[in-house]
């Protein structure tokens, strides 16, 4: 069976098609020249705005002219993670149907937000849609900054709802989102010549987890960095530990799942580094038991290098991403089981000008709590001698209980699968708060199939949810149709 065989057939065609363009953030162009061929292909009307974003344009069925206008809104950028080196600017994702979950070959899948894109592609096109008059919106970068969502062209939408195809549970409306700020430390250290009477060791973290740092954030998974430096910090406690080489993660929105460490240490202590280090192994392996069963901790012989980081500047580096927040720091109050704040010690990557870049992102439902865990983050790394930076951040986005068309969204799953599905908010970035900042007036809700594992190579979609998903957009955009501006 391949995607082609998959229903609804329009949907998964779409979708493969997305596959197979290179889309990362940043890099949207030929994803962004896909979506114009689309319309050309189509007959659909287009417009652009100087950030990249592209609003496609379907009027309404015969009758339903007068029916409030729904935005359908998804993005065009997806992370990319893989296990081994893979080019994501010019290759296309492989993609496996593995029972009833479909999944890519060794790196992320791209349908967080592909699936969104392909379902409201297919809703410009399918005659089997009812429904008043539609605009689809897709933005650029919104994985890296939501840059296509906060720079958005002032004529670009101008509809009455809009529905985010960018969620991860079916059964589930989103009406609220927690808003982000990214938090940059940056170290300067002087290189200094390599000891050569010194051992010199690679030490390496890899197989965790990892997943989404605001979906997955209080799954316990692992990070990399923290196991990587708290090892690291034992050890200076005891011997010389000088620091070549350091690199963890990728992504700030991304929990890391790997990181690797070159170090030197007295060529008499070797010995029992070793044993320390089995030691150490049979801690994490017993800390992370029946969560992380593919996370490995490695250690070989290195080369000596030419340079070192000077000492105070390793010891500072390495005492404070061991020392640093990250995780759940609270839970919300009004939602039970929702996060309220969390931090992601994202990367730590070092740098051509001697420089050691250590990326965090932060996130809360609460907007001065977002700043206050971002401050803490700053003072941290702060008392480390770091520089440190925030970035704009985003806004979070308020629930409101009284929202028509999250009534609209229920009454439509309530019809067709018998149950209630669950109002809740997301510990994840949407673009919906920065639109609503732009149209403060516009009613809004986040839907989509069941996705797990996102930002990671265990990116996977259940299946028999796209067509669930499928199913309730088309109700929701009748149901719609039906009623009067």
């Amino acid at each position: 069976m391949t995607i082609k065989d998959l229903k609804p057939a329009l949907v998964w065609q779409i979708f493969d098609e997305i596959t197979k363009v290179p889309r990362p953030s940043k890099k949207e162009e030929k994803i962004r020249k896909y979506l114009l061929d689309f319309a050309a292909k189509h007959n659909i009307p287009v417009k652009t705005d100087p950030i990249g974003n592209v609003v496609m344009t379907r009027p309404a069925t015969a009758g339903h002219e007068n029916a409030p206008t729904i935005i359908l809104q998804g993005h065009m950028d997806m992370v990319c993670e893989s296990n081994e080196p893979f080019d994501f600017d010019n290759n296309p994702i492989t993609t496996i149907i593995d029972g009833d979950w479909i999944t890519a070959d060794g790196t992320t899948l791209g349908a967080d937000n592909g699936i969104g894109m392909a379902a409201a592609l297919a809703v410009l096109i399918s005659p089997d849609v009812v429904c008043g008059p539609i605009q689809a919106l897709f933005t650029m970068d919104e994985e890296t900054g939501m840059t296509g969502a906060n720079n958005l062209g002032a004529d670009m939408i101008s509809g009455d709802m809009l529905l985010n195809l960018d969620s991860e549970d079916d059964g589930q409306i989103f009406i609220g989102c927690a808003g982000g700020v990214d938090t940059v430390c940056t170290f300067s250290y002087s290189p200094a010549p390599a000891p050569s009477e010194l051992t010199y060791l690679k030490v390496s973290v890899s197989g965790g987890l990892g997943g989404h740092s605001g979906g997955d954030i209080h799954l316990g998974h692992a990070n990399a960095n923290k196991i990587l430096t708290r090892f690291l910090w034992e050890q200076s406690k005891k011997t010389q530990v000088s620091l070549a080489e350091i690199d963890g993660g990728n992504l700030r929105n991304a929990i890391p799942r790997a990181a690797h460490a070159i170090i030197g240490v007295p060529s008499d202590y070797k010995h029992q580094l070793m044993a320390d280090f089995n030691d150490y192994c049979a801690r994490i392996a017993g800390e992370y038991e029946g969560l992380e069963t593919t996370l490995k901790i490695d250690i070989e012989s290195a080369e000596t290098p030419e340079s070192i980081v000077d000492a105070s500047t390793a010891n500072a580096l390495i005492t404070s991403i061991y020392s640093a927040p990250h995780g759940v720091v609270s839970m919300s109050r009004e939602l039970e089981g929702l996060v309220e704040t969390s931090t992601n010690l994202a990367s730590v990557k070092m740098g051509k000008d001697n420089t050691i870049v250590v990326t965090t992102s932060q996130r809360s439902s609460v907007e001065s709590r977002k700043w206050d865990i971002a401050n803490q983050v700053e003072a941290h790394f702060l008392l480390a001698g770091a520089k440190v930076e925030h970035g704009e951040g985003y806004p979070g986005w308020k629930p409101n209980m009284n929202s028509p068309i999250m009534h609209v969204i229920g009454e439509a799953y309530e019809e067709l699968y018998g149950e209630k599905p669950l109002i809740t908010a997301i510990h994840a970035g949407l673009e919906c708060g920065l639109l609503l900042e732009k149209y403060p007036n516009l009613d809004m809700a986040s839907f989509g199939p069941t996705l797990r594992g996102v930002h990671s190579p265990s990116e996977r979609m259940l299946i028999p949810t796209v067509a669930r998903f499928w199913d309730q957009l088309l109700l929701i955009l009748k149901k719609v149709s039906d009623l009067k501006k």
